[in-house]
């Protein structure tokens, strides 16, 4: 079986948010899969999926914090500086986290750790939309 679909999220604040619920309520096809392989991919730059903590809000507040000073804005030898001070940090923090992430799909559910989930990393002040590609390819439910 094959399915692939655009997902579109919700507009969202500057900030990693748990986004695993939203992305599983778009895919009603995951219930037809005994068990394949869901690719997300994210079809910005200046944002960012990655797995991690699903139940403490203050490790994504920590994340971000770490980013932020990770990268900050006004740094003087960015040269792509035209759509504003937090674009640049934005493409770095989008590279070093990925746009990318492949999951595992077992018994019509991801496959994810006790305590993991999907984050969206938004990384501008105003990023707008974003959507996500979902490609799943497993063997379907006899």
């Amino acid at each position: 079986m094959w399915h692939q679909d655009e997902i579109h999220l919700t507009e969202r604040p500057r900030g990693f948010h748990l986004i695993t619920h939203e992305l599983v309520e778009a895919l009603p096809w995951l219930a037809e899969c005994e068990m394949g392989v869901l690719h997300l991919q994210l079809l910005h730059t200046s944002a960012s999926l990655t797995l991690n903590e699903n139940s403490d809000p203050d490790v994504r507040y920590d994340m971000d914090a770490f980013m932020r000073r990770l990268v900050p804005e006004g740094l003087d030898y960015f040269r792509h500086t035209l759509e504003g001070p937090d674009d640049m940090p934005a493409h770095v923090m989008a590279s070093l986290l990925g746009t990318q992430l492949t999951l595992a799909v077992r018994d019509s559910r991801l496959v994810l750790g006790t305590w993991q989930g999907v984050w969206l990393g938004e990384h501008r002040e105003q990023g707008g939309q974003r959507r996500v590609m979902a490609t799943l390819t497993g063997k379907a439910d006899p």
